[in-house]
């Protein structure tokens, strides 16, 4: 739980400190957007790779490896250079996020009867919560108090030691775990995710800067054809070995598959949202760090509570409507948002803010809480574990495909803005464009969710568990 609430607070609390970082160091937007994007890639490309390190060489030496490697990877971003330093360590912080996030719920599974998981389950949410609410307030609060003159460089400090306490507690008490099957690493596999992930997200996050050019657009049509080899590949490896690093016969299961598709979707939505909303606040509007942070708390509390309600009452009622309905929400209070940020413009305040936040984050709460079960519930039994780490992993991808695309859909109409005198209203233009495209997502998602199964079902309980 330690390692999963630093994880947690760890991408949210950067986004936060991401206009004082670009003062400080005096960062272009490509490297701002690598910042978090390169976080997310490193941790989407290697996540399944994880999470099968774990079942072969054991859970507990993969964990106690990925706490360690973050540690020290957060101690290089906090002691970084200067924004090129900061964005390799962020890479390395996302690597070594990648093997130990994977080990957390393996090793609940692996620690705790089946009559206990729920509980401990339960208290996984509330530390998502937690999470969620304190990671922007923390990265406000340690930028605005500028401690020991460091500026930003506390809110990477800070896991230090978080992380060497749960080091020392995982090294006492967490008992060591193998998978019951002997498995082999697809490297090949590892190696055609990650290709295929560089190829679309690198000219996406620097192509603005670089105008555009052809390689560009041969890049992200590499990472097509890549793409087509990764799924030849997998099958063939399914047939030679059973090891496949990606079990391609999930994606027959049609509530899989078309849940696989909101995750990402959704992640990508995600991403557009949480970078430019940050940006349009501190760089468009020119409030403080803790002013933003502090903005974004009736967010966080209404992601908590919808949360909470939706698995426990309307899931076991409704079923899936909750989640259309959350996609809804959610969409309404973005379009609000729309509407609020045009009408006040750069004289917009918090209060004025917070409804629609509210909204978004009900509408959110409704879709992250139940969304798992959902995609699993018509998963056999046997492919839980692969099938959970997909869904993790296509989620990392979502968000780092939404953090490239700011480039394309906020920084070129802000930039667009300021070449004609714009000036502060160039960010609130660029906002509400990048506003309009999450909307347009949560549409999608809406229509994707009619192809999740009515009731998800509880029945098979590791299943939900994983």
């Amino acid at each position: 739980m330690t390692a999963a609430f630093m994880d947690l607070v760890d991408v949210t609390i950067v986004n936060i400190a991401l206009p004082t970082i670009q003062r400080d160091e005096g960062a272009s937007a490509g490297q701002i957007q690598w910042i978090t994007a390169g976080y997310a890639l490193a941790f989407a490309a290697l996540l399944i790779t994880g999470g099968r390190l774990g079942d072969i060489f054991g859970r507990k030496r993969l964990f106690l490896l990925g706490v360690g490697g973050f540690t020290l990877a957060s101690a290089l971003c906090g002691l970084a250079a200067g924004p090129g330093m900061l964005v390799a360590s962020r890479f390395l912080q996302g690597g070594m996020a990648a093997l130990m996030v994977p080990q957390v719920l393996s090793i609940v599974h692996a620690t705790f009867p089946a009559h206990e998981r729920g509980k401990v389950f339960g208290m996984f949410g509330a530390v998502v919560g937690l999470g969620a609410v304190s990671g922007p307030l923390l990265g406000a609060l340690l930028t605005e108090w500028n401690i020991a003159g460091l500026e930003w460089r506390p809110i990477f400090l800070i896991n230090l030691p978080v992380g060497v306490a749960a080091l020392a507690l995982g090294t006492r008490v967490i008992t060591e775990s193998k998978a019951p099957r002997a498995l082999r690493l697809d490297l090949v596999g590892v190696a055609l995710v990650t290709l295929a992930m560089l190829a679309l997200v690198y000219p996406l996050t620097q192509g603005r800067e670089n105008g555009w050019p052809l390689w560009g657009y041969l890049m992200m049509a590499g990472s097509v054809v890549i793409g087509g080899v990764l799924v030849a590949y997998e099958r063939s490896k399914a047939r030679r070995d059973s090891s496949p690093l990606i079990e391609l016969s999930l994606f027959r299961v049609k509530s899989f598959a078309a849940g696989i598709a909101v995750q990402t979707v959704f992640g990508m939505a995600c991403g557009v949202f949480f970078l430019t909303w940050t940006l349009y606040m501190q760089l468009g509007l020119g409030w403080s760090a803790l002013r933003a942070g502090l903005t974004g708390v009736p967010f966080s509390i209404a992601v908590s509570v919808a949360a909470g309600v939706s698995v426990q009452k309307l899931v076991p009622r409704f079923g899936r409507k909750v989640l259309r309905a959350g996609a809804l929400a959610m969409a309404a209070g973005v379009l609000i948002y729309v509407y609020e940020a045009g009408h006040y413009g750069s004289a917009i305040t918090s209060w004025q803010m917070a409804a629609p936040l509210a909204v978004m984050g009900v509408g959110m709460g409704l879709i992250v809480a139940p969304l798992t079960d959902a995609i699993l519930s018509e998963v056999p039994r046997e492919h839980a574990g692969s099938a959970s780490g997909l869904i993790n992993t296509v989620m990392q991808m979502g968000n780092a495909l939404g953090l490239s695309l700011v480039s394309v859909i906020f920084f070129n109409v802000v930039d667009d803005r300021l070449a004609h005198g714009a000036g502060a209203a160039a960010f609130v233009d660029g906002f509400r464009n990048s506003l309009l495209w999450v909307a347009a997502i949560l549409a999608g998602i809406f229509l994707l969710m009619g192809a999740l199964p009515g009731k998800p079902t509880t029945a098979d309980h590791e299943g939900s568990a994983a």
